[in-house]
């Protein structure tokens, strides 16, 4: 089985009258490339959470927010007493009749003065959050795996395209190499010229050689039956060994073109690096 690397997963968890809300998205990439937003209360938690992610989400361009939803209103900021004493000792120092009132309201906007209001992270808070992330990322797993079974059926589907195109080119590769030997003494015999039976004899199957196409096509097969095992095995790191399986397979499919020089075998070989696109394209994204 096979895990796509894009997802989606949200999860809501109510905790002293506030939601705690976490989201995570889920974007394919070579490697784990991580993004956070959390709440400034929350900082402290974000090496266990990208701990967290690491270990579950293994791989992917991941954004996860975390935001805060409050239940009732509260004050939003509070006064930083300490700093508004300071001022106003400093502004009374410099006029020491102004009115109070008004120096106080003064004050209320410089910098400082008002803070967030911040409740405490409690460890009953920080499992809320753990708990709330657990969810999400097993809602974003179960996203992936139901995309990835969506994946591996249309992969085995290319895989059987080119193994059939493969065994029509294995139809037309039957005598051609002797169409072509033949071809080639009609042609010597045409121009009526005595030569060497033997450097020609040499000559001949070291050409043929050069056109021969059979080790392509027993690679080919094999590479493609080994794509398609490690469809079957069990595990989730698939994506870049699959990767490096439809390399090879792409190498073969360009050797038989380049070396078979028969315009009906090119043609089979076109359509088979049609299939073999489609599944690079899907192996990009796969876990």
């Amino acid at each position: 089985m096979i895990l796509s690397m894009t997802g989606y997963g949200k999860a809501t968890k109510t905790f002293n009258n506030k939601n705690i809300i976490v989201e995570i998205r889920a974007l394919n990439s070579k490697n784990l490339d991580l993004k956070t937003r959390l709440p400034s209360n929350y900082r402290e938690m974000e090496m266990p959470i990208r701990k967290f992610i690491s270990q579950t989400l293994k791989r992917g361009k991941i954004d996860l927010v975390i935001q805060i939803e409050d239940l009732e209103e509260r004050p939003k900021n509070k006064i930083n007493i300490p700093v508004l004493q300071q001022y106003l000792n400093d502004l009374n120092q410099i006029n020491p009749n102004a009115d109070q009132s008004v120096l106080i309201a003064a004050v209320l906007r410089l910098p400082d003065v008002l803070k967030p209001e911040e409740d405490e992270l409690s460890e009953a808070e920080q499992q809320a959050v753990m708990n709330a992330l657990q969810t999400a990322a097993g809602q974003l797993t179960g996203y992936r795996k139901d995309e990835g079974q969506a994946m591996e059926n249309d992969l085995k589907i290319r895989l059987k395209n080119i193994n059939k195109t493969l065994e029509e080119i294995d139809s037309l590769d039957r005598g051609r190499l002797d169409k072509i030997k033949q071809r080639l003494k009609d042609a010597l015999n045409n121009l009526q010229q005595e030569v060497d039976k033997n450097r020609f004899e040499q000559e001949l199957i070291y050409y043929l050689e050069k056109l021969d196409i059979n080790e392509e096509k027993v690679r080919l097969k094999n590479h493609l039956q080994y794509f398609e095992n490690e469809l079957e095995k069990p595990g989730e790191m698939k994506g870049k060994k699959l990767g490096f399986i439809s390399q090879e397979i792409g190498r073969e499919i360009n050797t038989i073109g380049s070396k078979a020089n028969d315009s009906q075998i090119q043609r089979k070989v076109v359509q088979m690096k049609d299939e073999l696109e489609k599944i690079k394209e899907q192996v990009l994204n796969i876990l």
